[in-house]
């Protein structure tokens, strides 16, 4: 599209990504050049217009993260899986990962394993100009999300690697909702370090289960109701 300058010649404005929504000042959503940006491996990329909070949102996947000084929201949906938000709020740069187990096999770098999901959520951050010094975090997840189902203590195993893994570290925990038997939805705000979680009621624990490893986070949220909220 062209469109005159002040000297009267036409000035090519940038082409917008396919089905892209053009708003009513000519330019492209927010949410659409987000999702035409390219992304390293691992990096969230479902992007969306979150209509309760009015925000531009972002759901973050089993094995994903997200880093942002952007005013976003981070969203996921947790059973026995941990998310770990972390924030530098002098540089008000946040992120969040989601991770499935502590350690793969044969030092497996794969964000869905904690021991590789936390190193690459703090590097991303530390390259945005957060400071290791200044960052704090909040932990969510680990859930016994079905009755009986203790096989390998998943979400206390997450839990201990991730509390453990930040204390490791010197970045402290000030905030933290784990294990229990709810599965959770989070909401993070990365400038801020608010987190709002939603503890899910499930009728269908297995379904969350299978769901959750196969990355379908959109089904799993679709299937939950109930539940109060709580502000981190």
């Amino acid at each position: 599209m062209n469109t005159p300058n002040t000297g009267g010649s036409m000035v090519r404005q940038p082409t917008a990504p396919a089905g892209a929504k053009i708003l009513a000042n000519g330019r492209v959503s927010r949410v659409d050049q987000l999702k035409a940006q390219p992304r390293k491996p691992g990096e969230a990329s479902f992007f969306y217009a979150d209509h309760h909070f009015q925000y531009d949102a972002v759901k973050v996947l089993p094995g994903e993260y997200f880093v942002s000084n952007e005013e976003i929201v981070i969203m996921t949906v947790l059973g026995s899986c941990i998310a770990a938000c972390i924030w530098d709020g002098k540089a008000r740069i946040g992120g969040m990962n989601h991770f499935m187990l502590p350690d793969g096999e044969g030092g497996d770098g794969s964000g869905r394993y904690g021991s590789f999901a936390m190193e690459l959520l703090i590097n991303e951050m530390l390259k945005l100009g957060a400071r290791r010094e200044t960052m704090q975090a909040k932990v969510f997840g680990g859930g016994q999300v079905m009755a009986g189902f203790t096989t390998m203590n998943v979400g206390e195993r997450n839990t201990k690697f991730v509390l453990d893994y930040l204390s490791t570290e010197r970045i402290p925990v000030v905030s933290q909702d784990v294990l229990d038997i709810h599965p959770r939805k989070v909401c993070f705000f990365p400038t801020s370090g608010k987190a709002l979680v939603k503890r899910l009621a499930h009728s269908h624990p297995e379904t969350l289960v299978v769901e959750e490893r196969r990355g379908n986070a959109a089904t799993v949220a679709k299937s939950n109701a109930g539940g109060s909220v709580d502000l981190f």
